[in-house]
């Protein structure tokens, strides 16, 4: 299996060294399904332009990373050339597979123990229900072949965008998660969540994770990985401000996600309403869909999903990677690349085959469109906008397919798999 692993380390590499270094970069690094004004790098090197013109990048509606991003890429392309810096993009997402990898291992490692433990509650004929001996070691293959030859996460790596060095600090969290490493999961945390604040939601699973199974002791844990999250928080945002003089940053950044300033078209839901909004009810629906994008799923599912941690943390994710206000495919395929961890609930999934189906047909329809629309003028917006809610719906119902497969996972492990009404074997018959 080992060897497996490094073939497929191996093909990820070659692929993303041969495109990185071709003219089908340029090409995908201008899609908006992948670039957006938030991971952009053509505006990231323009900024950094800027800033070492000794002029304020934050001045303008062009740059919306943070001044701690800032001064890292000032250095990145100080340091290295063009193609030194293609291969620390390499070498990043190299790094988030390898994260990955060893996160899924210790994951399915727990379930297998947390399995041992509990069969004696299981009901006996549930045996096929039952995670095998050998989950633990291809699943992480799973893992790391869905990250490394995905297309979402290629064409993310060769366009540059910094959604690499985001999805890295989002592995190193999940790692911190299973492994219940308070410290390093806030400050990855906070390192992911700094550039955009969806991800922040993920303080929920590493809170569960780390907390005690003495209940007393709970809320103080939950407190105190709360206040620590807040603590690096600041003094990063402070850290910003030195670097800036200023805090003119902030409506550059937070203020830019939250309004909605920049409605060029991706693959979310946020450009085409708000395009069609009357402006008097802008303010309305800016505070429902940002809600809807944020905190109203955190504490349903928290409570709900409880018990897997790192289940509750690829829900938020998902659902993250839906609604935020400028998604790209890169947040798309990393979620992608955590659903074999939990294949042990594909028995119970439903939708898989028209939920692949619909990926594959909005990946190849998204191009196809914006063609038409764009330069061929044979068709509008609405062409497009009818692929990104294509693209949306099916990502929602994959991640309710998985969620619904979780709890008739658990009631099946508790009761069987046979349902009987009045003596007989029920049946479930479509009139």
């Amino acid at each position: 299996m080992e060897k497996l692993v490094i073939f497929v380390y191996s093909i990820g590499i070659l692929i993303r060294i041969y495109l990185s270094f071709s003219d089908f970069s340029t090409s995908i690094a201008d899609r908006v399904e992948v670039s957006t004004p938030l991971n952009s790098w053509k505006r990231v090197i323009e900024g950094v332009s800027l800033y070492n013109e000794n002029l304020n990048p934050y001045d303008g509606d062009l740059f919306h990373e943070t001044p701690l991003a800032l001064v890292f890429f000032s250095n990145l392309t100080s340091t290295f050339s063009d193609f030194y810096v293609s291969l620390v993009f390499i070498m990043c997402d190299l790094m988030t597979a390898f994260v990955l990898y060893y996160t899924s291992k210790i994951y399915t490692e727990n379930l297998l123990k947390k399995q041992t433990k509990r069969k004696h509650v299981y009901y006996e004929e549930s045996n096929k229900l039952l995670i095998p001996d050998d989950f633990s070691v291809i699943t992480p293959f799973y893992v790391c072949s869905v990250y490394m030859l995905n297309p979402y996460t290629v064409f993310s790596c060769i366009a540059r965008t910094t959604t690499v060095f985001n999805n890295l600090f989002l592995a190193i969290c999940l790692y911190s998660v299973v492994k219940r490493h308070r410290l390093l999961g806030c400050l990855s945390l906070v390192l992911a969540s700094l550039p955009t604040f969806y991800t922040f939601v993920l303080i929920a699973p590493l809170m569960i994770s780390c907390a005690p199974t003495d209940s007393k002791k709970k809320t103080a844990s939950f407190i105190f990985t709360f206040l620590i999250c807040g603590v690096i928080s600041c003094m990063l945002l402070y850290l910003c401000y030195t670097i800036m003089n200023d805090w003119a940053f902030l409506d550059s950044v937070y203020g830019f996600i939250l309004n909605v300033r920049d409605l060029k078209p991706n693959i979310g839901l946020f450009w085409y309403f708000f395009t069609e909004m009357f402006e008097h009810f802008r303010a309305l629906f800016v505070c429902a869909f940002q809600l809807n994008a944020s905190v109203l799923y955190v504490i349903p599912l928290s409570i709900r999903l409880r018990r897997d941690p790192l289940l509750l943390a690829t829900s938020l994710l998902t659902l993250t990677a839906v609604f935020k206000s400028y998604p790209s495919i890169g947040d798309v395929g990393f979620y992608l690349s955590l659903l074999p961890i939990h294949r042990h609930l594909f028995y119970f999934m439903q939708q898989a085959f028209i939920v692949s189906c619909f990926f594959v047909g909005c990946t190849v329809f998204a191009p196809t469109v914006w063609h038409l629309w764009i330069y061929s003028r044979s068709a509008n917006a609405n062409f497009y906008f009818g692929v990104t809610l294509a693209f949306a719906t099916t990502q929602i119902f994959l991640i309710t397919d998985l969620l619904f497969a979780y709890i008739k996972r658990e009631f099946a492990l508790k009761h069987g798999m046979k349902r009987m009404i009045n003596g007989k074997v029920a049946r479930l018959m479509l009139d």
